[in-house]
């Protein structure tokens, strides 16, 4: 079998899934999309340039991260205004853990979602 067959043999394969979001009072409160908003925050050092990324606005942006804020009470980010070096956007210790922590749960519930689907359909879907 050479390496593209192997890569079309792997492609046919079905796969569990799962999204994981946190919510407040059937509010959204923390998401994939949140968190990627967070970290290219982190990257570029701004809301304006993490906005462009994103394709958002940023006023969306920004009231995305202020929902955060409200909902969990912590301060995400360290912002400074413009003036003859810039202004910019650093995200806070709380903000850095947050991003872990999200992660590390997501990724868990893909591990336990895989290892469930392979219990229950190993060798049973094609």
């Amino acid at each position: 079998m050479t390496q593209t067959e192997a890569h079309v043999a792997t492609s046919n394969q079905v796969e569990a899934r799962a999204k994981i979001w946190f919510e407040r009072d059937g509010k959204l409160v923390l998401s994939d999309w949140r968190v990627e908003l967070l970290t290219a925050v982190g990257e570029t050092g701004s809301l304006t340039r993490a906005a462009g990324r994103l394709h958002v606005p940023y006023r969306t942006a920004w009231s995305k991260l202020k929902e955060i804020e409200e909902q969990l009470g912590i301060r995400l980010l360290e912002t400074q205004s413009g003036g003859t070096g810039g202004g910019g956007s650093l995200l806070t210790p709380e903000a850095h853990e947050l991003i872990a922590r999200f992660r590390r749960v997501r990724d868990g519930v893909a591990e336990l979602v895989r290892e469930r689907f392979e219990a229950e359909f190993s060798g049973r879907l094609g």
